[in-house]
């Protein structure tokens, strides 16, 4: 997958989100009838799409409750899911302006701050950031293939993985060559935050570390082989945690052997299996080995221009109100981990649910921005390379400004692809011609770029 059309992704963000925010208005106005203009105080959250059955209900009785701040302005909460990382270059390019973020993890705000303070003196966010949630990111399995790595009697980690994704024997090595190789599957790092923390886990698997992790361990060889060892195995990069746990779900063991998620996803999974909605074999989350990070839902007030003195006091109510224990123990029933320590790990927080509530052992350390920047920067050069076939219409049709535009944007696209994915462009009017064929960009990007204009 690849960045192009910054300019139009920028302008879908903006109408989504305002389509989103226009929905939440005028359901907002429903519960808040009766109020004058300006007796009110908005507050718009941009949250991770993971915690939307749990948080959506509870900002409809929070707005119907009219909770006021101290000056007795009503406190009306607008909640829109996005993804962590897309919401993050929202925010640093000035096309989202909410007044709370919060991401699936912490793991990106090191980066999102740095970004922020390329063009501000102040930071993003100030101070601890309160977890609403939590979940800690697992390898979700089939139980059968988990039980044939030794699973629950042996632990499992990353290592596990490299090792079956460069087996040539696949599953046939533990006994089932029926399973054919091993299928694995984490989300695009540069969309989603399940997606980051597994290749930061990859590399601290590498390194052998559970903290401290540097820029020289990301050019160690034994780092950069066992991320490539690891990313040889990935079917897809999709852009959410949603998609993985969705299709794997879905169509089941031969699609996918194991995926990258968050706990609450395979608890969700197995509720839906116990109850019949779901008539796949059993899952089970896998905490690795070598340590995991928790999914923790921070709530960030943002330290933006756009945030007025009364924006953040009622943000502040919010947070407050979320952190309850009524609020709290609602979270169960979604599969996540009370923030409040204080509540009992319960049903359907279970084995019977495939999870194991005295996981995970180890927990990783967030690395700074440039190591993060740097492990993303490692991925792109171990990634399985993405061969791709451009077909383009350089008919009659296609004459002055429409031809022209087609170059810009195919160079664009071009521009954006990695090192080691391979393209191949074909060229048609009345005839068909190849003008290039399945080449390997690292050395030939201009070569590539020159046949083009």
């Amino acid at each position: 997958m690849c960045h192009y059309g910054e300019k139009m992704r920028k302008n879908t963000q903006y109408l989504i989100t305002s389509l989103i925010l226009l929905s939440f208005l005028i359901s907002a106005c429903g519960q808040l009838s009766g109020i004058l203009p300006g007796q009110t105080v908005d507050v718009s959250i941009i949250y991770g799409s993971e915690k939307q059955a749990w948080l959506e209900p509870l900002v409809k009785q929070f707005n119907e409750a009219k909770n006021t701040t101290a000056e007795g302005k009503v406190i009306v909460i607008q909640a829109i899911p996005m993804g962590s990382i897309e919401t993050e270059r929202g925010i640093n390019d000035g096309s989202l302006q909410p007044v709370v973020w919060s991401p699936a993890s912490s793991v990106y705000l090191p980066v999102a701050n740095s970004n922020w303070k390329l063009t501000h003196s102040d930071d993003l966010f100030s101070g601890n950031q309160s977890d609403l949630v939590l979940s800690p990111v697992v390898i979700a399995m089939w139980r059968p293939m988990a039980q044939a790595l030794g699973w629950p009697d042996k632990d499992i980690g990353w290592s596990d993985i490299a090792n079956l994704a460069i087996s040539e024997e696949g599953w046939s090595a533990y006994g089932h060559p029926e399973w054919g190789k091993f299928k694995f599957g984490h989300t695009h790092p540069e969309y989603s935050n399940s997606g980051i923390v597994s290749i930061i886990a990859e590399a601290y698997a590498g390194a052998k570390k559970v903290r401290g992790l540097t820029e020289a361990d990301l050019q160690s060889q034994e780092v950069i082989e066992f991320m490539t060892a690891v990313e040889k195995s990935i079917i897809h990069y999709g852009t959410s945690t949603g998609f993985f746990g969705d299709r794997m779900f879905e169509r089941g063991p031969s699609y996918l052997s194991a995926a990258v998620l968050y706990e609450n996803l395979v608890v969700d999974q197995e509720s839906k299996r116990i109850s019949g909605e779901s008539s796949q074999i059993p899952v089970v989350a896998i905490y690795p080995k070598e340590g995991t990070f928790w999914s923790n839902h921070p709530y960030v007030i943002l330290n933006a221009p756009w945030v007025s003195a009364e924006q953040k006091e009622a943000a502040e109510l919010f947070k407050t109100y979320l952190l309850d224990k009524p609020q709290q123990l609602l979270a169960l029933e979604y599969g996540f981990r009370p923030a409040d320590p204080s509540i009992p790990l319960i049903s359907p927080l279970d084995t019977q649910h495939g999870v194991d509530i005295s996981q995970p052992k180890t927990i990783l350390e967030v690395p700074n921005a440039d190591v993060i920047s740097g492990v993303l920067d490692l991925w792109r050069e171990t990634k399985k390379p993405v061969d791709l076939v451009v077909v383009m219409d350089i008919s009659g049709s296609m004459a002055g400004d429409k031809i022209t535009s087609a170059r810009s944007s195919l160079m664009d696209f071009i521009n954006n692809l990695d090192n080691n994915d391979r393209l191949q462009i074909i060229l048609f009017s009345s005839d068909i011609t190849t003008l290039t064929s399945l080449t390997e960009l690292r050395s030939k990007r201009q070569n590539v770029l020159d046949s083009v204009s």
